[in-house]
């Protein structure tokens, strides 16, 4: 399993206000999506969310999204590493994910970009 890069997970009051900070600070227009009640903006390395107090209590428990080449590899290889998958793989916006507790407690988000595989 290689990882592929790291996507920083920000929970924001007011999406339209966060944006055009992230989007100077990145040097790229955002990407934007709706995903269960809950307006995104990808920015460069930023992953900003904002919508319902509920659903964003359960988004604030995933540390970080880590970009994966495979997510079905990954899941075998954090399940024979002790994690637990909680969820996936799914399909998303840009391809495929899971979410995974590490032994230590902490929650993590892969995800590749193999749509529809």
């Amino acid at each position: 399993m290689e990882i592929l890069g790291t996507t920083l997970r920000i929970c924001v009051a007011d999406l339209e206000a966060a944006v055009p900070f992230y989007e100077r600070l990145a040097g790229s227009p955002a990407m934007r999506f709706e995903r269960g009640g809950v307006s995104v903006a990808a920015v460069g390395c930023f992953l900003l969310m904002s919508g319902p107090e509920q659903e964003l209590e359960v988004l604030r428990k995933v540390t970080a999204t880590i970009a994966v080449e495979d997510v079905e590899a990954t899941r075998d290889v954090l399940s024979a590493s002790g994690a637990h998958i909680v969820a996936g793989p799914l399909p998303s916006p840009a391809g495929r994910n899971l979410i995974a507790m590490h032994p230590d407690g902490s929650v993590f988000e892969y995800a590749d970009r193999r749509a529809g595989v």
